[in-house]
């Protein structure tokens, strides 16, 4: 293997790991197979009895050459040189919150209008804000050229355009409004936006068009927004979210944004439900939700992995009624997971039809606190409120994992704002001796 290959990896990955790392379908994967474009060991896949890839045959990959070479061990060292203040908006029930605080930062403000979300984010963190009220009746003033960084998801609407000036007016109405409202009443040094990744392409790119057009005319630079994956990130998920993130333009051009390297190899189904690297035991017994006594029946055949294909031809009929004739896969109803691969999207409803999450051995949906371990939340979080609020808390959430890994860029990011350090003392100090104890900027030296 290339020397300067550094990480622990895996010798050999699966079918569906190659599938789910590049992002393309096990069917394109065949594909390659077959017009020789990457083919699968033959010892290896012969022994396991399915396609295995060897490290050597895929190190040639771009996103394997990033996992291969990626600096995760060493980001982890990140950490900020002063607290860091931040205030955050459509809190939800913590997701964003806590790996923003594993990251560092200290929250002094939390706005959500769920009660059940305000509840959760009271009870397992007692000393933080929580206003509980409508952001649109949120007077932000009093945090004015005080806070460090403002962050939150705000819903995707589909802005009206009424005025076609594609500005800040035009957003009225919309909850992005109110989110472009408080980085105006509060003027952070950075703020970070989080959404569903369909945003990039929403209404033909209207919708990104309007707000890259506020940010300029709220005085940000906007990075390149970017969607990461959450598997890339030591979550057991395939979530994908776009990242927004900006820098006051008074700051100037005192650094270049770096997005985290990825972990240097997924995590799956059993990584979450069992003890191992992700946690330390076995996933703990809680509430969840049923299926109806037919469902279970019918779901009771689907294999490990699969779904409502890979049942016999008359229960597919009986379970798809008329959808059975038409087109499409529909690859997530009655879906069962598989162990050894990444969970599908969690939902905020694992046991309804279209957004099934069966447990891989057991017919039942996922229970509340395997939910929260897939979206990689801490055990001793607890969630207040029914079983479907609780479900569609944590199907709603930012991965904790996810959000720690952009934490500690952006922890990076202010420390090179404060702190700026030139490229030509960069790269003398790089050459330097190494040093034990490194200081808030030498720990940006290794990135």
């Amino acid at each position: 293997m290339n020397k300067t290959f550094h990480n622990p990896v895996y010798e050999y990955y699966s079918a569906a790991q190659v599938a789910d790392i590049l992002g393309i379908s096990k069917c394109t994967l065949s594909k390659w197979h077959r017009s020789g474009k990457l083919i699968p060991d033959q010892y290896e896949s012969q022994r396991k009895g399915m396609p295995q890839y060897h490290i050597e045959h895929l190190k040639y990959f771009d996103v394997f050459q990033q996992l291969l070479s990626s600096q995760w061990n060493q980001e982890l060292a990140i950490k900020p040189c002063r607290a860091y203040q931040s205030v955050e908006l459509f809190a939800g029930a913590g997701g964003l919150a806590i790996g923003l605080e594993k990251a560092g930062f200290n929250g002094i403000l939390f706005n959500e209008i769920d009660k059940n979300a305000c509840k959760t984010l009271r009870h397992n963190r007692p000393s933080w804000n929580v206003i509980e009220d409508d952001i649109s009746q949120v007077d932000f003033f009093d945090y004015k050229n005080k806070v460090d960084i403002l962050s939150g998801g705000f819903p995707c609407q589909a802005f009206s355009y009424a005025g076609k000036k594609l500005g800040f007016e035009d957003t009225r109405g919309t909850l992005f409004f109110e989110f472009a409202r408080a980085v105006r009443e509060i003027n952070p040094k950075i703020f970070l936006a989080e959404n569903v990744a369909g945003l990039l392409k929403h209404d033909d790119g209207k919708t990104l068009s309007t707000i890259k057009n506020v940010i300029q005319e709220l005085g940000y630079e906007l990075i390149e927004p970017r969607v990461l994956k959450a598997i890339f990130y030591k979550v057991p998920q395939k979530r994908e979210r776009l990242f927004l993130i900006a820098i006051r333009k008074d700051l100037g051009s005192v650094t270049q944004f770096k997005w985290p390297d990825p972990y240097y190899k997924l995590m799956t189904v059993r990584d979450a439900l069992k003890g191992g690297s992700l946690y330390s035991s076995e996933v703990s017994e809680s509430v969840g939700q049923t299926y109806s006594q037919r469902k279970a029946e019918i779901l009771s055949h689907v294999p490990e992995g699969g779904y409502w294909r890979d049942l016999p031809d008359h229960l597919q009929r009986e379970y798809m009624k008329k959808s059975y004739f038409l087109g499409g896969g529909k690859t997530g109803i009655a879906r069962r997971l598989a162990w050894d691969e990444p969970s599908l999207t969690l939902t905020c409803a694992p046991a309804q039809k279209q957004t099934e999450r069966c447990h891989p051995q057991e017919t039942r949906p996922l229970t509340v606190r395997e939910y929260a371990r897939i979206q990689t939340f801490p055990d001793e979080w607890k969630f207040i409120g029914s079983i479907s609020s609780q479900y569609r808390q944590i199907g709603n959430a930012v991965p904790v994992n996810l959000a720690y890994a952009v934490g500690r860029s952006l922890v990076r990011l202010l420390n090179e704002i404060e702190h700026p350090v030139s490229m030509q003392t960069l790269s003398e100090q790089k050459n330097s001796a190494k040093t034990k104890t490194p200081t808030c900027k030498q720990l940006e030296l290794t990135f």
